[in-house]
């Protein structure tokens, strides 16, 4: 297979911080393959070093030079002066480029520059590019395509990038968090997209099912070195284990064989200047391979929830619209102890609007939310990171609390609590706009837990964490001796915490299904099956008493006979004319003005078989 990249011996410094060492991998064609790492360890920053956006400490990347590249930032870069028909088409790219040089070639009626654009045209198959990109933009539900960027919202903005990089068909796609500010019917199209796409991919994401069905490989990068696993993200999860065990093991036996040389070196001082020194030299490396702990720290979230009463929340009959727009109509539920409901449906339907509504943050138009006393709510936002950048990480949890209760008599210092949640010291003093995106989430997550809520609301938490946080933060959720109310895209993350899921069907319609994630797709899709069976049952009886009542056909007159052969014959005719036009047009002899004259005469050749088509049709009906 061709290699379309190559690293090597790459190394990036942040500040005096390391980022990676001395790393190296090759992506060939026609692979798709994901980086896994944690968050803060410089997966959009190698991005953006294979995209020559930034500049290596050491080492080098390589990209073959006769391929086309696209990449989606994390946070992309718009004019928001652009419609978003504009943005959509903005692009480096030859296939764009080609596509604005055919309209001002025909707006100059320049005929040489014309000539040249149509062969462009023809050789990179760009006649049909704009309906590419409406159906793009129409899966990923960005309708409005003049409306302006500035006029967007963020998550509609990562859309139209993606879209972007989509429509130009790249030999090599490389997308960081493609997923973030996707719902889940898009991410489902994504999904099939890819795993479809005749494109080499490169790409961070943190949803493990978009993984386990589009990549064939995974690079993980931790303690600053690169592990390949040539499998999806199941087959990952067993060699990861199996290679940290094997390194546990051979720290181990370093120890041992350590302690035994150790002894060896402490005996007979006087004579170690005697001593073999392969020996001695041999008793440093092990002690320095002994030294080799792992730093998987994990994030022990056992925070100590206020005590939940009798009364939870109750919702009656609720109601709320934005104008014409209908959020809630007459919706009322019960929330019991210990409850966890997840919130689906598509993007503008009101998930995070009913948030704001239990929560007392807007207002409701009719109904009542009854909270109980002993309540208190834990609300993660999905704009709610309100920290400034000049804040240090240390400062902004103390704010909140000196000490947390663990529970069970047990206390933590903020700064204890912060290195639990993979801070440490010298992070714990860093300015926040020294985070990366996933750090200061992870901070929000931790700002929201050391306030003991026993009733958590969270609005897309997985966005921008890594996935070991995520584990982590699932075993939480799932011992949490409280309520919860989640909002998220992530299927697995979904799939592991919640007990029955508010479907939020649009128009106010709220539907409570008993199960996970994965158990509403699978009866979704016996839904939508009976349902287009029952659709064409019902076409086919209404079309019964039509058929039994249609009188006899008319046969053709001897006239439309004449006509009908004459039509086999004219239609052959002009399709060979128009074949041997294209020929003449894409062997590019032409002179501007015959390229012209034959553009003309093919139009016209269209249009006769168009016409003659449907005749053929119309009399096909009654032969």
């Amino acid at each position: 297979m061709k290699p379309y990249l190559q690293v090597e011996n790459l190394t990036k410094y942040w500040g005096e911080l390391a980022l990676f060492e001395h790393i190296n991998f090759t992506i060939s064609e026609g692979q798709k393959v994901a980086l896994i790492a944690k968050n803060g360890t410089g997966k959009s920053t190698l991005m953006d070093l294979i995209y020559n956006i930034n500049s290596p400490s050491e080492g080098s990347i390589s990209i073959a030079s006769d391929i086309r590249v696209s990449y989606l930032r994390q946070t992309p870069d718009l004019d928001p002066d652009d419609t978003v028909m504009q943005a959509a088409f903005k692009s480096s790219d030859e296939l764009v480029e080609t596509i604005q040089q055919y309209e001002e070639a025909v707006d100059s009626q320049n005929h040489d520059l014309l000539a040249e654009a149509m062969e462009k045209m023809n050789r990179l198959n760009a006649w049909d590019f704009e309906v590419r990109i409406k159906q793009i933009l129409s899966r990923l539900k960005i309708n409005n395509l003049e409306q302006r960027i500035s006029e967007l919202s963020g998550g509609q903005q990562k859309r139209v990038a993606l879209a972007n990089v989509l429509i130009t068909e790249p030999d090599f796609l490389i997308l960081d968090e493609p997923t973030n500010h996707l719902d889940l019917d898009m991410i489902e199209w994504l999904e099939k997209y890819l795993g479809k796409a005749k494109s080499t991919l490169f790409m961070v994401t943190h949803d493990r099912y978009f993984l386990d069905r589009v990549c064939d490989e995974i690079l993980e990068l931790d303690d600053q070195t690169i592990y390949r696993y040539r499998g999806n993200y199941s087959y990952y999860l067993t060699k990861r284990e199996e290679r940290i065990q094997q390194q546990t093991a051979e720290v181990e036996k370093a120890k041992n064989l350590y302690r035994t040389e150790l002894e060896w070196l402490r005996r007979m001082p006087q004579a170690r200047g005697h001593k073999a020194k392969y020996r001695v030299e041999n008793a440093y490396k092990l002690q320095e391979k002994a030294s080799q702990g792992r730093s998987d720290e994990t994030v022990e979230l056992n925070v100590q929830g206020a005590r939940l009463g009798k009364k939870i929340l109750e919702v009656d009959h609720l109601s709320k619209s934005f104008g014409d727009i209908r959020i809630l109509e007459d919706f009322s539920y019960k929330f019991s102890r210990y409850e966890k409901v997840g919130v689906v449906g598509e993007n503008g339907t009101g998930k995070s609007t009913f948030l704001n509504l239990v929560t007392g943050a807007i207002p409701v138009d009719s109904g009542t939310i009854d909270v109980g006393e002993t309540i208190k709510f834990g609300y993660y936002r999905q704009d709610g990171m309100q920290f400034k950048p000049e804040d240090r990480v240390l400062d902004i949890v103390k704010e909140i609390a000196e000490v947390i209760d663990l529970g069970n008599g047990q206390v933590m210092t903020a700064a204890q609590f912060l290195n639990m949640f993979l801070f440490p010291p010298e992070v714990q003093y860093s300015y926040v706009e020294k985070l990366s995106g996933g750090e200061r989430r992870r901070l929000y997550l931790c700002t929201v837990l050391i306030q003991n809520p026993n009733f958590l609301i969270l609005d897309e938490p997985t966005n921008d964490l890594d996935i070991m946080t995520l584990n982590v933060l699932e075993d939480y959720l799932k011992s949490f001796s409280g309520c919860v109310i989640i909002v998220s895209h992530d299927r697995f993350f979904m799939d592991k915490i919640v007990d029955h899921l508010f479907v939020f069907r649009g128009k106010g319609q709220i539907k409570d299904f008993p199960g996970n994630y994965s158990d509403y797709r699978d009866w979704k899709e016996e839904q939508d099956k009976l349902e287009r069976k029952q659709e064409k049952q019902e076409k086919a009886e209404k079309a019964e008493p039509a058929k039994q009542d249609k009188p006899k056909p008319r046969k053709l007159t001897y006239k439309e006979k004449i006509e009908f052969e004459q039509l086999e014959t004219d239609i052959a005719e002009l399709e060979k004319e128009k074949a041997s036009i294209e020929e003449a047009m894409n062997a590019g002899n032409l002179s501007p003005e015959e390229l012209v004259e034959q553009s003309n005469r093919h139009g016209e050749l269209q249009d006769l078989l168009d016409e003659k088509e449907m005749r053929w049709l119309e009399l096909s009906e009654l032969a």
